[in-house]
């Protein structure tokens, strides 16, 4: 049977998205797809669901109606770069937004981002998580594929930092996505686009403003990450995040950026001040919600000399062989969930990098 979502009908344009977005958030969906000549679809648990029953429209009055989402400013800068991020609060709803053309129609996804956020409990973080929010200074990745959860791990992370510690705390996003309230810190959340030009323009005047705590929404070019290490490299704490699949690919992909003769130079910079490379992915559970899986990386001297002597094949073994400085596989993590009853077998064989590992492990946990 086909999953879907009652639409509750409504009269006019701007309150079919004001009752989307309320639908959106009621059943916790992380996602939201508008598209001019389809059904409006959500994600939620990670599947697509369709609004059932939504008053469709034509073609020219649903382009319509997701240009309104934008302002006029919006409009015409989405008119002439074809793509646009932004960010829009509706009745103390969050949205982060993409509009993008597809085959000459309008297509608009959002993403849902919760008013409050939410605590390491809340989103079952391993502990070595909290330990990041004690440091004074280092390079702190947080990796996985799109839509798994890495910018509300990040947020969790600042925000026990903005609870427990008087600092300044800078983040650079684009766009702005957690609002963080300042507690015990100061808090500066710069737009890309609105408070500033560029990622790269912003890291560039972030060490004039005395920052304690630099959060980079986004490490997408050379530029970007060169600052990024540069700020870590000058004793502050840094955070970003890479859309990469687990921790040696990280690196390599951090170093390819850069042209061939300066890869050795970026090798020995990112090994004197890398802290920890987390990969993340929120994984089905047993009883249709989702649950993080971790592979944990931590900034041995191990771990450096590998990054330092282009030898990041070694980074996988090495975390095998960590676990008592903290670091966890990928496949330790899953099955750990495996053996708490969240997620079955199957699944957890799904979602692993190395399944003949996961097997191992599983066998070994079942035998302990």
């Amino acid at each position: 049977m086909k999953k879907s979502l009652e639409w509750r009908n409504i009269n006019t344009m701007n309150t079919q998205i004001l009752g989307l977005l309320k639908i959106a958030v009621a059943n916790k969906a992380s996602d939201i797809h508008l598209m001019e000549s389809s059904i409006p679809k959500l994600r939620v648990n990670g599947e697509l669901i369709e609004a059932t029953n939504y008053p469709m429209e034509s073609p020219e009055v649903n382009r319509e109606m997701i240009m309104s989402l934008m302002s006029e400013e919006q409009k015409n800068k989405f008119i002439e770069s074809k793509d646009l991020d932004f960010s829009v609060t509706i009745e103390g709803a969050r949205f982060r937004v993409n509009m993008f053309w597809q085959r000459g129609e309008i297509q608009c996804s959002l993403r849902v981002v919760p008013s409050e956020i939410p605590g390491f409990a809340d989103l079952n973080l391993p502990s070595m998580l909290k330990t990041f929010c004690d440091l004074k200074q280092g390079f702190v990745l947080i990796t996985g594929p799109t839509g798994q959860g890495k910018s509300t791990t990040v947020a969790s992370i600042l925000n026990e930092i903005n609870s427990s510690r008087a600092l300044h705390l800078v983040t650079i996003e684009d766009p702005v996505e957690y609002v963080i309230k300042p507690i015990k810190s100061i808090v500066s959340q710069r737009e890309v686009g609105y408070d500033t030009v560029s990622f790269s323009k912003a890291l560039r005047a972030c060490l004039r403003q005395d920052p304690n705590v630099v959060f980079v929404g986004e490490m997408r070019d050379l530029e970007t990450i060169q600052s990024a290490i540069t700020i870590a490299e000058t004793g502050h704490l840094v955070f970003s995040t890479l859309h990469t699949n687990s921790a040696s690919q990280t690196i390599d992909r951090i170093v390819d950026v850069f042209p061939e003769g300066a890869k050795e130079q970026i090798r020995v910079q990112l090994a004197s001040v890398i802290t920890a490379v987390v990969s993340q992915r929120l994984v089905p559970t047993v009883d249709g919600k989702r649950v993080p899986a971790f592979e944990i990386l931590t900034a041995t001297s191990a771990v450096k000399n590998s990054i330092r002597e282009g030898k990041s094949f070694m980074i996988d073994n090495i975390i095998q062989t960590s676990a008592d400085v903290g670091m966890v596989t990928l496949e330790a993590s899953l099955g750990q969930l495996v053996l708490k009853g969240l997620i079955t077998e199957e699944v957890a064989m799904n979602y692993s990098l190395r399944p003949a590992d996961l097997q191992s492990k599983l066998r070994s946990l079942k035998n302990v």
